[in-house]
């Protein structure tokens, strides 16, 4: 279960940053990793890659919880570990995140987006973590008691020897997310 209090979420974010700049938290130091993305070359065997998912239960509607977080750079408004975002303009978008303490730096270009059905993807460009072939999905899903349930997943390649390293810097930037939202609402 996702802790919601107000200091988890800053340790969350301190140690998250630290993940993310791989240092702290025990993880090794790795280089940045740069990929060359395009909507049409995203055509990764997703059934071949680790697969990470959580989410979170959240005592609003869909549609409520998609004004705040669907916009493809609204992450720093519901994210404690992301103090910035820009994007270029483009269709599909890339955009820019940075860590609230400046170590970090994600660019991300969206993949696919349905607002109707609550849901956007994206694929990870260049950033710290040591991962490749990063393809993820925000969504958000209506619940029968009126709540909702908001699902953070997504597919990669681990860099050799940083399956662990990979797998606990996602989950510790999900839960924290997730959880942010969860308090949000």
């Amino acid at each position: 279960m996702i802790a919601n209090s107000q200091h988890t979420h800053f340790i969350a974010a301190m140690c998250l940053s630290a993940l993310l700049v791989m240092s702290g938290c025990g993880a090794p130091e790795s280089p940045s990793t740069e990929i060359q993305v395009t909507p049409e070359s995203v055509s990764i065997d997703e059934t071949t890659l680790p697969t990470l998912s959580r989410s979170i239960e959240v005592t609003a509607s869909a549609a409520e919880i998609w004004a705040a977080i669907g916009a493809f750079c609204s992450v720093p408004d519901w994210h404690p570990a992301v103090g910035t975002c820009s994007h270029d303009g483009e269709s599909p978008p890339t955009r820019t995140l940075v860590t609230v303490d400046g170590q970090a730096t994600f660019v991300e270009l969206e993949t696919a987006r349905d607002d109707a059905m609550f849901t956007y993807s994206y694929a990870i460009l260049s950033g710290p973590l040591p991962i490749t072939d990063y393809i993820a999905t925000i969504s958000v899903a209506e619940m029968a008691d009126g709540g909702s349930t908001v699902t953070w997943s997504s597919h990669y390649t681990p860099l050799e020897g940083h399956d662990e390293t990979a797998a606990s810097a996602l989950t510790g930037i999900y839960d924290s997310g997730l959880a942010a939202i969860a308090d949000r609402f």
